[in-house]
């Protein structure tokens, strides 16, 4: 596997040899394809019930009732069925279900999703509040934004407001109840054995810290005393993950909470030096992730 030794060097240092080991075997595993059930056009029941007609073996996670993984059925081939087809499942991978289940979207609250294409977690962010909240969506780059309306128009999230703006450059008189915060990043917890990882250099990981820094500041700035922010990105590294929110937090009025959903135990995880966060250790249904939730004072 070409796995970039910088990459490798940083994670030795950060977890330690054996962990280390236990992530490279996470690289090298094949995973499961998995999707949700999208509740605005049908539930997870119905779902079960079409995949048993079809003979698609399937498990649940115990942390949610819309998550699937399927064993016997290529992503592709998926794509071909009609639940695919009529938005009625959306293909995503389980660790990226975690930011919207963890961030519990109310109905009636002004939620601000800062990097939204191509609309997983925007569109999972709507079912939850039952098309009740009232989500504004950003992406700046026009090609993932057309992605973007098409995903939410084809799941039925009627909530969402899209928005073609750099999330950085949003005005300071906007405030929201809710932000998700779905930060650019290396994706470090994403690699695989079969990709030759090229794009994964030095100068992302320096670019995606940058990046990151500015987004959690305005996401904070834009935050309504007493509302609720989950920080999170597809890496394993703590530069982009507790080294940014100790770096930015300790100069403002927030508080980390520890996130506590229904079944949390069965998550693969790795050490995290900020108590209350969640690093997913990646393997065959899991991709390398990390969430934090944070709570704006009310002060």
């Amino acid at each position: 596997m070409s796995l970039p030794r910088f990459l490798l060097d940083i994670l030795e240092k950060q977890y330690g040899n054996e962990k280390l080991l236990e992530i490279i075997e996470g690289y090298n595993d094949k995973r499961y394809v998995t999707f949700r059930a999208n509740t605005l056009k049908t539930d997870f029941i119905e779902v079960e019930k079409k995949l048993d007609e079809l003979q698609i073996e399937y498990e649940k996670v115990a942390w949610s009732k819309e998550a699937f993984i399927v064993k016997n059925i290529k992503e592709n081939d998926l794509r071909k069925l009609d639940i695919y087809k009529d938005g009625e499942i959306y293909l995503q991978s389980l660790s990226s279900m975690l930011p919207p289940i963890i961030l519990k979207p109310k109905e009636e609250a002004d939620i601000l999703d800062m990097t939204a294409a191509p609309g997983g977690k925007t569109t999972q962010m709507a079912a939850l509040s039952k098309n009740k909240s009232h989500i504004t969506a950003c992406e700046m780059n026009k090609i993932r934004l057309e992605k973007l309306k098409y995903n939410i128009e084809k799941q039925g999230a009627t909530c969402v407001f899209i928005m073609q703006k750099d999330s950085r450059q949003i005005d300071d008189f906007f405030s929201f109840d809710q932000i998700l915060l779905d930060a650019p990043c290396s994706g470090s917890g994403t690699l695989e054995n079969d990709s030759k990882n090229e794009q994964f250099t030095p100068k992302l990981l320096e670019k995606s810290i940058k990046s990151q820094e500015a987004l959690l500041k305005k996401a904070i700035k834009v935050l309504k005393p007493g509302g609720e922010l989950v920080y999170s990105t597809c890496s394993i590294i703590s530069r982009e993950n507790e080294e940014i929110l100790k770096k930015v937090l300790n100069k403002t009025n927030t508080k980390i909470v520890p996130i506590e959903i229904e079944g949390i135990e069965q998550i693969p995880r790795l050490p995290t030096s900020i108590e209350g966060t969640i690093c997913v250790k990646p393997n065959k249904r899991y991709e390398g992730f990390f969430v934090a939730k944070i709570i704006k004072d009310n002060g």
